[in-house]
């Protein structure tokens, strides 16, 4: 099969022809159908995450069933599915807990490798998925069966970012109605963000970045406010908008130290940071000794996503017209292309390009 292959930070990954084992117990083979382009795959292989090369990244995916390993019992061949990096053992703390986005067993895949180059030189499985190919192995915990007439570009989508964004609102903030919200940043995981936010019902939802085309697409999907990052005094820009209080919550949906640093003064009393980009990696933020008025600052871990559940929840949103999943694509590209939708995302022209196969 083709693989999209990372040999070294900061250049153009190779498309090649690469082996894949067969899946092992608990495994499903999936042939892919469309992988949207993340920033998270981006940092991975401008080398700023610190994932070992040679690699294949993707994780945003959705694809068919091909084979089942021994004891797969949650899908069967044929089916349409979702393809999550996110794993859950369903016996761990974080599990058992209600948490299975945070599960703590240590998945084979992420040690061991299916994936071998044409030396036979083992390839590393991005977060468990190395979707930047025609086929991908991954635990059967990945994968969401979904209807089949949901478009299968659409529907990788709800593989990362959207769940990423709309879940860090819905899921771990738990927004209330008429609460402020600010969205730092309006790439593809911002955009949804402030879809959370609207579904909530907060009000108002504040988008910012630092280009007027993101938060002109802000606006279109539900902002109700734009502001420039690098305006002169975007902190008394939120503050004029919410009545002098700052904001009940931030969602800095960038991996940028600087943004994060620049969100704990724009919270109103007893607000909240909520951090879901991913920073460099060893990245710190300063903040204060002591935080008046109960200010908090926390994270989102990939919009603390139970998969099983929310993502048929969003079909349904999408399916009501409530949830905008069409606009988010701006463009289709072929595997081999790979490196050109890459390079019009790190320029900022696009909210998600997605590879079809």
């Amino acid at each position: 099969m083709k693989a999209a292959v990372c040999y070294e930070y900061g250049k153009p990954l190779v498309v090649e022809d690469v082996t894949l084992d067969p899946p092992k117990t608990g495994e499903v083979k999936v042939r892919l159908a469309a992988t949207a382009v993340c920033h998270s795959d981006i940092h991975v292989i401008r080398g700023e995450l610190g994932f070992p090369i040679p690699l294949v990244a993707g994780h945003e995916s959705s694809g068919y069933v091909e084979e089942l390993g021994e004891g797969v019992t949650t899908v069967k061949k044929g089916d349409n599915v979702v393809i999550s990096l996110l794993a859950s053992c369903g016996r761990c703390v974080s599990c058992v807990s209600g948490n299975p986005h945070n599960c703590e067993f240590k998945w084979p895949l992420s040690t061991e490798s299916r994936l071998h180059n044409s030396k036979g030189q083992p390839l590393v499985h991005m977060t468990r998925t190395a979707t930047f190919a025609e086929y991908a192995i991954v635990d059967q915990s990945q994968l969401v069966s979904i209807p089949k007439d949901i478009p299968m570009d659409r529907a990788a989508l709800l593989a990362c970012g959207v769940i990423t964004g709309f879940g860090a609102v819905v899921n771990r903030a738990q927004v209330r109605p008429m609460q402020s919200v600010v969205v730092v940043g309006c790439g593809g995981v911002g955009l949804n963000a402030i879809q959370g936010a609207v579904i909530c019902g907060a009000n108002p939802i504040i988008a910012m970045d630092v280009l007027d085309s993101k938060l002109e697409a802000a606006k279109k999907f539900g902002a109700t406010h734009g502001v420039r990052a690098d305006a002169k005094d975007p902190l008394q820009a939120i503050k004029d908008i919410t009545g002098g209080r700052g904001a009940d919550y931030i969602f800095v949906t960038v991996g940028n130290i600087s943004a994060m640093q620049q969100a704990y003064p724009m919270t109103a009393t007893r607000g909240m940071v909520v951090t879901v980009g991913l920073p460099p990696r060893g990245g710190m933020i300063s903040l204060p000794g002591f935080m008046f008025g109960e200010r908090m600052v926390t994270s989102s871990y990939m919009g603390t996503t139970k998969l099983s559940t929310d993502i048929p929840k969003l079909i349904d949103l999408y399916r009501s017209e409530r949830l905008k999943l069409d606009e988010l694509i701006t463009a289709h590209y072929p595997l081999e292309k790979i490196n050109e939708a890459i390079e019009a995302v790190e320029r900022g022209e696009a909210l998600r390009n997605v590879i079809m196969f």
